[in-house]
């Protein structure tokens, strides 16, 4: 498994100021890891737009991603989040949450790589579990027990995790502290200017 920089300790606080994004940045990872409270804080300190796939999803389908998977099949709702990554990637730079299985698609994995900085946030499967259990809208996890599957699909998932440009710890702490970290290595890669 190829090593993903992990981003840690960040001497300073990064300050608050107008900051340019050159390149759309899309974050990967597991159900309940953070990517849409980690992108919303991180947008907002960029100056920049927020993009959710899984309500873009929503709103193309005109009906929940429970739906989807209840009436279609989870490889109809891959199909569908493959091509509205695709039209998001191709709007101007701006902060994506994609969903947990988007990464995974030999396809969206290709296209993020090629348009966009992927940074995966990574969380313990304790973290992920308090997190999505809280409510029932996780149509992978309705069919037994919650950790067991967790930990299955992380298992199989961290190697292609692994291929993300950056890798942040998200702990069960404030998210923005991660959203300094990942600021500060973004700014490193020349991603944001500004910073």
């Amino acid at each position: 498994m190829r090593q993903v920089p992990l981003v840690r300790n960040v001497k300073a606080v990064v300050a608050k100021r107008m900051m340019r994004l050159r390149k759309t940045i899309a974050l990967v990872g597991m159900m309940g890891a953070g990517k849409s409270s980690v992108g919303k804080r991180l947008a907002a300190r960029l100056g920049a737009q927020f993009r959710d796939a899984d309500a873009e999803i929503e709103k193309a389908a005109g009906c929940p991603i429970t739906d989807i998977f209840d009436r279609l099949g989870e490889k109809a709702f891959r199909d569908g989040e493959r091509r509205v990554i695709a039209r998001l990637l191709a709007e101007t730079p701006h902060v994506m949450a994609t969903g947990g299985g988007a990464f995974v698609d030999a396809d969206t994995r290709a296209a993020i790589k090629e348009k966009a900085v992927s940074v995966w946030i990574d969380a313990p499967v304790e973290v992920l579990l308090a997190r999505v259990t809280r409510r029932n809208t996780r149509p992978l996890l309705r069919e037994g027990d919650p950790r067991e599957i967790l930990e299955r699909l992380l298992a199989a998932r961290a190697p292609v995790y692994a291929e993300a440009d950056l890798r942040v710890e998200s702990e069960n702490g404030p998210h923005a502290a991660a959203v300094d970290k990942l600021i500060a290595a973004l700014a490193e890669r020349g991603v944001v200017e500004g910073a």
